[in-house]
This record gives C-alpha cells, structure tokens and sequence, in this order.
C-alpha cells in the first residue's frame, strides 16, 4: 500500500533527510538496494554543495524531498536514484557516462530523460482560453512520446510537485507561470497516469497561485463548515 503522499501544509523549513528516504525505501525495497540509494544522494550532495535554492535552503533539499515522494509512490530503487541525481547533469555538468559508471545504464537513461523533459520548453498565457488548451494537450503528447520509461514521467510529477510545495519565494509573475504550466500539463498528465494524490495537490496548489482570492473564499467556507461539524458532534 502506497504511503500518504499530500502535504498540503508543507514545511519548508524542515526538509526531509536521506535517513527518511532509506527508511521509506526499506519498506518495500530489498535491503540490497539501500546503499545505492545512498551512493546516489552522497554524490548528489557533493555535486549540489554550495548551490542555493531561491528560497535560501542548501539546493539537495530538492531532490531529497523529490526523492521522499517517489518513495511515497513505491517506485524502483532506480526512480529513487534518479530521483536524487534528477539535477547533477543539467545544473552541475555531471555527464551521463559518469552517471552510468557510477549508477548503472537504467539509473543514467532516466536522469536524460529527465534532463531532456526539463529542456522541453512549455510557455502559456495569461488566460486558460481554447489556443492554450490545444497547446497544453499537445504539449502533454509531446512529454509523453519523449519519455520512453514511464518513470521518468512520474519521477518529473514528483518534481513538479516539490517545486509547487516551495513556491512561495518566487517572483509573483513566475508563481503564475510555473501554476500555469502545473494546471496545464502536470495535473492531467497525473490524472492519466491514475496518481490521484499527485493530481489533487497539484491542482490544489496551483488553483491556490492562479486565483488566491477565490482560493481563500473556498478555504475559510470549509473551515467553517468542519468547525460547525466539530461544534454539531461535541454537542
């Protein structure tokens, strides 16, 4: 049974260790398979030392927390892996063939397919009108067909949603974007793909970026009504 994945409350100033993930993984995983896992985020955190997130945390905060979700979906040791490396070759210069000599061809074939995603260039508009809408499922076609291992699609859902959890520091007009390209291609490709919790959270964060007032209004109408309900069963 797959772990509870939603966090719509998540806390930014206390980002998950690899001790977590390891733990996460021995639930269902081979013990055998551990120390690559752990291998993988030594390298990660070597390659990533110094780097910053905008939010001001050390960068390996990411991929360990993008680590911890794919964990929560029980993917193979290879998705964790990627998961932990998914950054080392875009940002840190790591070719793949070091990546395959360390890790392995499977582990090296999905942090391309990962890097290759990322450089897939996805713009929208302001305005979710019809020409957007064509765009986006073309779009969606598209990441499809260029991810040959459905991992990679999964592992990259799991990004985005780390990504959307910490968005917060961001320039307003890049929270907008960034929700945008979440509500438009990440949250159905997550309904395809049947991950329900990722889809929800997806959505709920993004709709939280693209309309806050409405987002508020929603929030504050079903804190009333749980506290009416804890008020009506108290009684």
């Amino acid at each position: 049974m797959q772990k509870q994945i939603v966090h719509s409350n998540y806390n930014l100033a206390s980002p998950p260790e690899i001790g977590e993930v390891l733990a996460d993984a021995a639930a269902y995983l081979p013990s055998k398979h551990l120390p690559e896992i752990r291998n993988a985020y030594e390298f990660a955190f070597s390659q990533h030392k110094g780097q910053l997130r905008e939010s001001g945390h050390p960068y390996i905060t990411h991929p360990l927390a993008v680590a911890q979700i794919v964990t929560r979906l029980e993917l193979d040791h290879s998705a964790i892996s990627a998961a932990l490396l998914h950054d080392v070759q875009e940002d840190c210069g790591v070719p793949n063939k070091e990546i395959a000599e360390l890790f392995g061809d499977d582990v090296a074939n999905l942090v391309e397919g990962l890097t290759k995603l990322d450089n897939l260039p996805a713009h929208f508009g302001d305005n979710p009108d019809s020409q957007n809408s064509v765009q986006a499922q073309n779009y969606r076609k598209i990441f499809l067909a260029m991810a040959e291992d459905i991992r990679v699609v999964l592992v990259k859902l799991c990004d985005r949603l780390h990504n959307m959890r910490t968005l917060e520091p961001l320039p307003p007009e890049k929270q907008i974007r960034v929700a945008r390209e979440t509500m438009e291609i990440y949250a159905p490709l997550a309904t395809r793909l049947g991950i329900w919790q990722l889809k929800w959270e997806l959505e709920d964060l993004a709709f939280r970026y693209l309309y806050p007032e409405r987002y508020q209004e929603i929030a504050k109408r079903l804190e009333l009504t749980r506290d009416a309900r804890e008020k009506y069963i108290s009684e």
